[in-house]
């Protein structure tokens, strides 16, 4: 098969499966509900850095350690889960930096190294990731050639994909913002954000 005809099948597949609603998507959704997309992308750097490395990993049989020595990878997933679902109940209780203050209606600002690593741990620690990237990468490497360039071109087009459907997904949660700001109802529009954020965390953890 001619390499125009493999980016012919990889680009819808990966768009498909970057698009369908999961944990990164979610978290982006909540983000943008939040904290709006500008800093949303803070967090974006973060996943896609940790999408890249996963997807690295798929092809040169890093996943094959993983899978003998689950223990860390189990316990990134509890840790990073229990952080997601800790933010998502102050959240819904209207406190901390994510949360809309109910008097002025404005959020304090979280560290932007703090979303990028939301991000990068959400990334390397969801399973989804993980079982995705192994099944389906592969198939669209030609052993007979180099891997190297071949990887690097895939894993451009995954983050490009995968940064167009993080960005809708957080205008998404942007528009539904301004919406729920608009009738007053910012004690409604925190809960809903935390309650994704918690949904976020015990995905993660318990997926």
């Amino acid at each position: 098969m001619t390499d125009i005809a493999l980016l012919s099948l990889f680009i819808p597949t990966f768009f498909f499966v970057s698009i369908t609603p999961g944990l990164c998507m979610t978290l982006a959704l909540t983000m943008g509900m939040t904290i709006g997309i500008r800093l949303t992308l803070w967090m974006m750097a973060g996943e896609l850095i940790g999408v890249g490395v996963v997807a690295g990993a798929a092809v040169l049989g890093v996943a094959a350690v993983v899978v003998q020595y689950p223990d860390i990878f189990i316990f990134i997933k509890y840790a990073g889960g229990g952080y997601l679902a800790f933010i998502g109940v102050q959240m819904w209780m209207s406190r901390g930096r994510m949360a809309l203050d109910m008097d002025s209606e404005i959020t304090v600002q979280p560290h932007r190294f703090e979303l990028a690593v939301q991000g990068f741990v959400t990334a390397i620690s969801n399973p989804k990731a993980w079982a995705f990237m192994i099944s389906l990468l592969p198939p669209f490497i030609n052993i007979d050639r180099a891997v190297g360039p071949q990887l690097a071109v895939l894993v451009v087009l995954i983050l490009v994909m995968e940064f167009a459907c993080l960005v809708i997904y957080a205008t998404g949660g942007k528009s539904l913002r301004k919406f729920l700001q608009n009738t007053g109802n910012v004690r409604l529009l925190n809960r809903i954000a935390g309650s994704l954020m918690v949904g976020v965390g015990g995905w993660l953890a318990f997926l």
